[in-house]
């Protein structure tokens, strides 16, 4: 891929979205050279500091205080657990919606803390889960993210990522926690080199026990167990043993049910279990079209939430309104609602939502949200559901727009600065990082506002998460909502935001290799231009056309675009450098070796008097590489140590590897085994600096 601009080719964009790294200057040695035929490694800077230690991630959550009778499950979990000693092994772990597979697992994992030293990864499936799949791609990211990976160094394919997953879990000692698995392929891809794997679903998921997985079988607690466990809660005088036993039959046995209804006596201290007992008989009745046991679920919700306050129902109906798994305080006091502090309190301690290993951030099980949205729609008339949903949509859009601004500066956009986007994380990571977090939320929210035909917010969200879908490569998502985008443009006859619609869709084709889709959402694209005046989406499309042509291997053409692209971009400094620094690549690319030079020299000037030290090291580059075909190795080797030289000062790692490698390619074709061994050095420490480095198993009597 060429690399260039923020890469919806926009004039004004920044080009480090993907690789702009955070932190001090990488040092170490960069050797200089006069000419190949008689090298000079002259004196190195100060040792370079160590390799950050690999970052030891606890992403499942602590463990609820009360826990009972689940030893035989445990037990298969720790036969697990000895079995993994020098190699992967994976326990499907199935059992019904709200019968307590999360906290098995969060107990367990809480307990056996210490024999996973390297760390505890999380992913719940369930949350990102669109169409009936998962993006695996994405959760590999984050992944190799959590565990030390830098950015820059996060490859876009799914192939790529799973090797480099492969690569830095070999001879870790890690447990990964899956849960909300469906399909016996989803664990097996995010199965690492060592370690534990759990897979936790409502599914049996027979292919990973014929494949060797250890299966065990959550079901609802015994009548014996769950009594214990009420005990525990409320002690032994809150009712007799047959109201007991009558609680437990209601609830199915369930965990979540009976948490449900002994936070709430716990609250209420004065209430009786057989007052309790009879609530929930006469509202089964009214349930039993759902099923024995989700009756039991939703009876024991419908008891909790007859006893919330007010407020607490108003933030308990806008979890059924919400359209995404996860909610912020801010989200509810965006919706407009009041008292939002305590309203969280009570539904936590109702066990109706949970934390989650973002202290910002709850989310509530389905077969909850599942009652919320059915009371929401009882006690909210649709107007005020309806409004509820909009000030959701316009909370997420306005958001993102900040998020987008905060990650690529004064880039061209089409829709103005948000009025309001409240608090949200400063500096470029920390925006990324939101958007990120938000992900599932977003393109639910997304998929809400299409349905009721709100448009402008549609495609005013889709160009927002562009700095996301490129940084991250969420190719799934990115189609998926940017389809909904171009069809909003359209509604909202907007022709200028479909051009920019159709072509960040068309960039996430070019990423996929995918060049025919991508040229057809171009082709179509450039029917609009003649609905527009501004000329910076004719630039969009030119770059855009450009690239794809490049990688195509049409340097002449691609050439054509990138001058027309040039053109576009005229009053635009940085548009101007970019579309040059491009230009020069397609030149270099057709063998236009003088041209390319004049070119990428009057970028270089033109960035030098902009300051622009991440395009200046491109530039470098680019121009070895000419110097190269041109014959002239000597000139090659000091521009491809200054464009180390440049990456080592921005801390991008992977821009200087790619430099170092092309020193390491000249040093092989001259003979210079002193450079060749300097540069190879430098490249591995890189790649420890860069976390993708496998890392030395660590004893087992830890």
């Amino acid at each position: 891929m060429v690399a260039g601009r923020d890469t919806g080719g926009n004039a004004a964009g920044s080009s480090t979205v993907g690789n702009s790294v955070s932190g001090g200057t990488v040092e170490g040695s960069v050797v200089q050279a006069g000419s190949i035929g008689q090298v000079h490694i002259h004196p190195a800077p100060p040792p370079a500091p160590s390799p950050p230690t690999p970052l030891t991630p606890r992403q499942i959550r602590a463990p609820r205080p009360v826990f009972v009778n689940r030893q035989a499950e445990i037990a298969v979990l720790n036969q697990a657990l000895e079995s993994s000693v020098d190699r992967p092994v994976v326990v499907a772990c199935t059992g019904l919606g709200g019968v307590g597979k999360t906290e098995l697992v969060a107990r367990w994992a809480h307990d056996q803390r210490e024999h996973f030293p390297d760390g505890e990864l999380y992913a719940d499936l369930g949350a990102v889960r669109h169409r009936g799949g998962v993006d695996l791609g994405e959760v590999l990211g984050g992944f190799v993210r959590a565990l030390g990976v830098r950015e820059d160094s996060v490859p876009a394919s799914m192939g790529e990522r799973a090797n480099l997953y492969r690569t830095v879990t070999a001879g870790r000692r890690l447990l990964v926690f899956l849960d909300g698995v469906e399909h016996a392929a989803e664990a097996r891809a995010l199965t690492p080199s060592s370690g534990l794997v759990v897979a936790a679903g409502r599914t049996r998921l027979e292919a990973l026990v014929l494949e060797g997985a250890r299966p065990v079988t959550v079901g609802p607690l015994g009548s014996g167990a769950a009594g214990d466990l009420v005990r525990m809660w409320l002690g032994e005088d809150r009712g007799s043993e047959q109201d007991l036993a009558e609680l437990v039959r209601l609830c199915g046995g369930l965990p979540l049910a009976l948490q449900a209804v002994g936070a709430q006596m716990i609250t209420r201290s004065r209430m009786r279990m057989g007052r309790v007992v009879a609530e929930l008989a006469e509202r089964q009745r009214s349930l039993e079209p759902l099923g024995t046991r989700e009756a039991g679920v939703q009876e024991a919700f419908e008891s909790v939430y007859a006893h919330l306050p007010a407020r607490t129902r108003d933030l308990y109906h806008l979890l059924g309104v919400h359209p995404g798994p996860l909610f912020t305080p801010d989200l509810a006091r965006a919706a407009g609602l009041h008292g939002v502090d305590q309203a969280l309190e009570d539904l936590l301690h109702a066990h109706l939502v949970d934390e989650t290993a973002d202290e910002d951030r709850y989310r509530c099980h389905d077969l909850v949200r599942l009652h919320a949205r059915r009371r929401a729609y009882e006690a909210w008339p649709e107007d005020r559901r309806e409004a509820v949903l909009r000030r959701i949509v316009d909370f997420y859009r306005d958001r993102a727009a900040a998020a987008d601004r905060e990650i690529l500066g004064e880039r061209f956009r089409l829709q103005p600065p948000p009025a309001s986007a409240g608090a949200l994380p400063a500096g470029r990571s920390a925006a990324l990082e939101w958007l990120q977090a938000e992900r599932a939320d977003l393109l639910a929210v997304l998929h809400a506002a299409a349905e009721r035909g709100w448009h402008e917010p549609v495609w005013q969200l889709c160009e927002s998460l562009w700095p996301l879908y490129h940084a991250r490569k969420h190719f799934a998502d990115w189609i998926e909502s940017h389809e909904l985008g171009v069809e909003a443009a359209q509604w909202d006859g907007r022709a200028d935001a479909e051009i920019r619609m159709r072509n960040q869709l068309a960039r996430a084709h070019y990423e996929m290799g995918d060049y025919p889709r991508a040229q057809a959402q171009l082709d179509l694209a450039r029917e609009r231009l003649v609905l527009v005046q501004d000329p910076r989406l004719a630039g969009l499309l030119w770059e855009s056309q450009g690239l794809l042509r490049l990688a195509q291997g049409e340097a002449d053409r691609a050439a054509h675009y990138f001058t027309l692209a040039l053109e576009a971009n005229a009053g635009d400094p940085h548009g101007v450098v970019v579309q040059t620094y491009n230009l020069g690549q397609a030149l270099l690319a057709a063998a236009r070796h003088t041209q390319a030079l004049q070119v990428l020299d009057s970028a270089a000037e033109a960035a030098r008097e902009q300051g622009d030290t991440p395009m200046l090291m491109r530039l470098a580059l680019v121009r070895a590489r000419v110097l190269r075909a041109t014959g002239d190795p000597a000139g090659a080797l000091t521009g491809a140590q200054e464009a180390a030289r440049l990456a080592a000062g921005l801390g991008q790692v992977a821009k200087e590897d790619q430099a170092l490698t092309f020193v390491a390619e000249l040093a092989a074709a001259s003979g210079d085994a002193d450079l060749q061994a300097a540069t190879a050095a430098r490249r591995q420490q890189l790649s420890r600096q860069a976390g993708v480095a496998p890392q030395a198993p660590r004893p087992h009597n830890s």
